[in-house]
């Protein structure tokens, strides 16, 4: 019996470029609600996004923010289930490396704020007005004033998958490092399978009892460990090998429970 559905947003729920959750989704979910089923976004994105992109129904439910790193139940706020730290020196030498790296820029996440210290114009106003992240402008990243929980690098060229390459053999065996969309890479010790054990061990709910929906690698650790993984049609070859549930929408294979 399918208790739990645990969704990634870009790429699973929302198509790439486009910014709003259509109503469809939310009938369903809804829907599911009543059935006694609870729905959880589990994205890369921060909790104030999460909540501004799922707003007809964001006091109902619970988020799984930060591939991970962070997790709330239900609420306005939601109290918060589990947050992963990363170690503050070792997350600034990794920041120093994206920052002194051609062609990147850096994003450090907070609890709910995203620091950036931009080198260009473009990645201030896509994780500010696009993604709808809290966001702060800083001068280094040693001006974070709270605990970090996830690093990223903005590949605007499109090749996260290469930056990995060059940064992975230094930071790979240290952090969890995922490609988590077209143009990031995540660095973070937690992952999305992390924050579901956390959130259905506080929910009281068996990882069998959850159907999970993905599209890249940062999701792997949360599909291997669902009961009824689904991964999206045109996700990479490797991924849709691994998993067998195939499917082009979300919404049609919620219709079906």
């Amino acid at each position: 019996m399918i208790r739990l559905i645990a969704s990634d947003i870009d790429g699973t729920l929302l198509p790439y470029g486009e910014h709003t959750i259509p109503d469809e989704v939310f009938e369903e979910i809804h829907r599911l609600e009543r059935k006694g089923i609870l729905f959880c976004p589990a994205s890369g994105r921060q909790y104030t996004s999460l909540r501004r992109l799922f707003t007809p129904v964001a006091d109902r439910v619970p988020f799984l923010c930060e591939n991970g790193a962070e997790v709330y139940g239900p609420g306005s706020p939601g109290p918060v289930l589990g947050k992963t730290v990363m170690e503050r020196e070792r997350a600034l030498a990794l920041c120093r490396d994206i920052v002194d790296a051609p062609g990147l820029e850096v994003l450090i996440s907070g609890a709910d704020i995203s620091y950036l210290c931009p080198k260009g114009d473009a990645i201030a106003p896509l994780v500010r007005d696009f993604v709808g992240n809290n966001t702060v402008l800083l001068s280094t990243p040693e001006d974070v004033p709270e605990d970090i929980i996830k690093v990223s690098a903005y590949c605007p060229e499109g090749n996260p998958s290469e930056v990995l390459a060059e940064l992975g053999p230094k930071w790979g065996q240290v952090f969890q490092a995922t490609v988590a969309g077209e143009v990031w890479l995540d660095f973070t010790l937690a992952d999305k399978g992390m924050g579901l054990t956390q959130l259905c061990a506080a929910l009281g709910i068996g990882l069998d009892e959850v159907m999970a929906f993905g599209d890249n690698f940062n999701d792997e650790s949360m599909l291997s460990i669902a009961g009824q993984p689904w991964i999206m049609a045109d996700a990479a070859p490797a991924l849709r090998e691994h998993f067998p549930n195939h499917c082009k929408r979300v919404v049609d294979v919620l219709r079906t429970l």
